[in-house]
């Protein structure tokens, strides 16, 4: 699954072909407030931009819900707010608030019961049996691997549909990940983080379910801007840039132009045929 951070992203990743989708708290805090991301973002102004992504793509979304917004009742919330904008699914994680991106340093975690009663009031709360609740931990980098494991075992044996233990450092790692937690992994892609970059064949062969991307669009948004700006301040003009532009009419065509022209139409014709025939002889 490709991370996006905006809906004109969940249209680009449909259109390249791609089953489903998923959005993090890294790319959102970047493009929503060009922070980092360390909790920044409030539970409602996640959900609404989960909202907007859902009806820009009918493609299944893997949401992030960090830690569950404070406590067992924040959860609840969040879980019925993230199903209201459409979700497929999202992810808790142990970490302590405020939290980190998983690859950075200095994470804290909660005990095992606080993040496990968590993890059950989110499948207690969702309406939608097939909504992915997905647990994440990030205990290996703070009490080792065999902690991460096992709290992965754990939130396993409590219900949760898919399994993420955050920042595997090796091969080895990722191997012991899939053979000793009883149920499907996830494995996340962070270009230049702490895990090894291995493709979808590579990971599906140790033994994970599912790969995301979650922030190579945001770094390709981050560096084609930069490249950007910095041509038009060199030269106070696109024209060397052009080539790597969509061009006008094509992007019309991605955001659906077309299509609503034509409904517009439709809709205008309906209307006058119907104003028509009531009209007096």
């Amino acid at each position: 699954m490709p991370g996006v951070h905006d809906a004109l992203g969940a249209r680009l990743a449909e259109a390249a072909g791609f089953s489903a989708i998923t959005a993090g708290g890294y790319g959102a805090t970047a493009t929503l407030l060009g922070r980092p991301d360390s909790s920044q973002l409030s539970l409602t102004e996640l959900s609404e931009m989960y909202s907007r992504l859902c009806d820009a793509t009918p493609l299944p979304l893997l949401a992030d819900a960090d830690t569950g917004f404070g406590n067992v009742t924040n959860v609840v919330r969040a879980v019925r707010l993230y199903e209201k904008a459409g979700v497929a699914g999202l992810f808790i994680e142990d970490q302590v608030f405020p939290k980190r991106c998983g690859h950075m340093a200095g994470k804290a975690v909660v005990s095992r019961a606080d993040w496990l009663a968590k993890i059950k009031a989110a499948l207690d709360a969702r309406v939608d049996p097939d909504m992915i609740i997905m647990a994440r931990t990030d205990a290996l980098a703070v009490h080792g691997i065999d902690d991460a494991i096992e709290r992965a075992q754990l939130a396993r044996e409590a219900g949760a549909d898919l399994l993420f233990v955050e920042a595997p450092t090796d091969v080895g790692e990722m191997r012991r990940i899939c053979a000793e937690i009883p149920g499907p992994c996830l494995a996340n892609n962070i270009e230049t983080g702490l895990s090894p970059l291995l493709s979808a064949d590579e990971l599906q062969a140790i033994g994970y379910a599912v790969v995301v991307f979650p922030v190579a669009a945001t770094y390709a948004v981050a560096y084609a801007l930069r490249e950007l700006f910095a041509t038009i301040r060199r030269t106070g003009s696109t024209a060397d840039f052009l080539p790597r532009l969509v061009a006008f009419g094509e992007f019309n065509e991605l955001v659906g132009l077309p299509l609503q022209r034509r409904r517009e139409s439709e809709w205008m014709r309906d209307a006058e045929a119907l104003v028509e025939s009531h009209r007096k002889p």
